[in-house]
């Protein structure tokens, strides 16, 4: 499902347009970017949570040559199931 086949459906199921919809899903992903950026976490009860993880600098290889390349320490954004989302796909 990509972007515009979810504002269709948010649309249908919500009983509302497919503007006010696809500006509701804008927003909604935009307040959790928003939230990570902090360094909060959003966490929907049921759905999941969305959390900021560290990974550490590491040492890597340069597939072509082989040298040892270092690959510097990132913040990754992460999403952990929820017990309700796992249940409904099970």
């Amino acid at each position: 499902m990509n972007k515009s086949e979810l504002v269709e459906a948010i649309a249908a199921s919500a009983d509302i347009s497919k503007a006010a919809a696809g500006r509701a899903l804008d927003a909604v992903t935009e307040s959790i970017a928003n939230a990570l950026k902090e360094g909060d976490q959003v966490a929907l009860v049921g759905f999941g949570t969305f959390l900021v993880k560290e990974r550490a600098a590491r040492t890597g290889r340069n597939p072509q040559t082989g040298d040892p390349i270092e690959i510097a320490a990132a913040k990754i954004p992460s999403f952990k199931a929820g017990k309700a989302l796992k249940d409904a796909v099970n």
